[in-house]
């Protein structure tokens, strides 16, 4: 026997598509509609007012369809960057980028409450059937109830191949029956990595200390305490579930009280199939931890404070209302809050072709020009019922932009045997996922930004993604990604089905 044969084949995946609809000319459903309704509307004109009135309305039509169709290496048209700009710079002459809470603040109460898409959340906590206290947020303007999960992730050192792809496919398992979950809206998984204090090492070092120990003994584990915190990162990982308040579109709208009893069933449940996907040991996050999450989030420099307090056995008892930042300023291109500076990116473009289990591996690790990294991965699983119908519409749409040219170019050869591929798939029981990605970089030195941002262009690179900055949106994005469970279609003005159309 060979050592071809001995050796496990490395398991790749891939296979992700953007979702798009049929069209003329590479433009989608309603771009198609603007450039059929244009002509016959220019035609029209022609033969009232002659052929300069046609020329004009055709002009107007062609330039808009330019503005829709001509996109940059994101993926995003003329016009969008047209619309974002003109967005910005209506905020700016409103003065809704710049918050300021507190009592000498200009939030309503004087409180330090939570600015942008989570002001009005309100967080309630409840017991579980396992007696566990869990947090439970409530935000009123969507209509979203979110559960927190904490998790320990098991890690991929020395851990065997086949053990890895088991836990890759028990991972797409849960995902896809997270679309049959009852009100299930939205996933979300969190992974910071952030300076370790130290605090608690030296908390549970001192417990275990005794009074007669020797000397020698003593002063190495005091060496040891002093010296590990230097350099070293803990890394953190959340699972945040969305739930809709109404068993149904257009249905009643359920109490916290209500769902804090049908969530404290189904949360064991939950935790355990997590389990298996190699997240470690889950537990649903306290009200207590959430705001600590929070706090931390929006003022790093109140972690070493915080930790303290919990090392000596006081957590701190921060109210809700009272949680978030005291100043924050949004720029074009950053975020200014309390003690530090943060800039978000967002996935443009997926890992194009196959690629192996670990590839965010470095991603995911803690950076020595990073301060604080949080990466989340957003899901919003699709019901099979659903997930059927799209699938066969994206190959249908695949097939017509495929035979609507004479030379189909690559693309839309490779985009057909994706559709194609997914069908097959999804025919097989495979589940269907809409998928993001958030980076948030945050630096407690402003001067060090340039070295942040430098460190996650060639992180992107080694995981084979393509990030672009949230230019006029870095509060909204800072706010996503933070294990809160928001849901980011629900929050835009116009909605995505009809940006993807254009």
């Amino acid at each position: 026997m060979t050592n071809a044969e001995t050796t496990p084949r490395l398991r790749t995946y891939g296979n992700w598509t953007r979702p798009r609809t049929a069209g003329l000319l590479g433009l989608g459903a309603i771009g198609t509609g603007i450039l059929l309704g244009g002509t016959a509307i220019a035609v029209i004109a022609t033969i009232a007012g002659g052929l300069a009135a046609g020329f004009v309305v055709m002009g107007v039509v062609v330039l808009f369809l330019l503005l829709v169709s001509v996109r940059d290496r994101h993926g995003q048209s003329a016009f969008a960057r047209i619309v974002t700009r003109v967005g910005w710079m209506n905020t700016r002459r409103k003065r809704n980028h710049i918050y300021r809470a507190g009592p000498l603040g200009r939030a309503e109460w004087g409180t330090a409450q939570l600015p942008g898409l989570v002001a009005g959340s309100r967080l309630t906590e409840w017991y579980d059937s396992y007696q566990r206290p869990f947090a439970l947020l409530y935000l009123p303007s969507q209509g979203d109830y979110t559960v927190v999960l904490g998790t320990d992730p098991d890690g991929s050192s020395l851990v065997d191949t086949e053990q890895l792809d088991v836990w890759v496919a028990e991972w797409g398992m849960w995902l896809a029956n997270a679309g049959e979950e009852p009100g299930l809206e939205a996933v979300s998984v969190t992974l910071e990595t952030a300076p370790d204090t130290g605090l608690r090492l030296r908390r549970d070092v001192g417990l275990r200390v005794v009074d007669d120990a020797p000397t020698f003994s003593r002063e190495l584990l005091e060496g040891i305490v002093d010296a590990y915190p230097a350099g070293s990162a803990v890394v953190k990982a959340y699972v945040a579930l969305t739930f809709s308040a109404a068993t149904r579109p257009g249905g009643k709208r359920r109490t916290p009280e209500e769902m804090g009893r049908e969530l404290a069933s189904r949360i064991p449940g939950l935790t355990q199939s997590l389990g298996a996907t190699g997240a470690g040991a889950v537990r649903p996050v306290s009200a207590q931890q959430l705001t600590e999450l929070v706090r931390i989030a929006y003022d790093p420099a109140a972690a070493v404070l915080i930790d303290e307090a919990n090392a000596a056995g006081e957590p701190p008892k921060i109210p809700w209302p009272e949680v978030g930042p005291v100043a924050t300023e949004a720029r074009w291109d950053s975020y200014r809050h309390d003690s530090a500076l943060s800039v978000t990116w967002m996935m443009s473009t997926a890992p194009r072709g196959n690629v192996p289990s670990s590839v965010l591996t470095r991603l995911l690790a803690p950076h020595r020009d990073i301060a604080r990294k949080r990466v989340t991965l957003l899901y919003r699983p699709i019901p099979a019922g659903r997930a059927a119908a799209i699938v066969d519409a994206d190959a249908r749409a695949a097939r017509f932009n495929l035979t609507s040219s004479n030379q189909p170019n690559a693309r839309n050869i490779a985009t057909t045997r994706a559709a194609l591929a997914t069908a097959d798939e999804e025919a097989s029981g495979a589940g269907l996922v809409n998928f993001g990605m958030l980076v948030t970089a945050t630096v407690t030195d402003p001067t060090m930004t340039a070295d942040a941002r430098a460190a996650v262009d060639n992180l992107a690179a080694t995981a084979r993604l393509r990030l672009r900055p949230v230019y006029g949106s870095q509060d909204s994005a800072f706010s996503a990604a933070l294990p809160l469970g928001l849901v980011l279609p629900k929050h835009l003005q116009v909605p995505t089905a009809v940006r993807e159309q254009l």
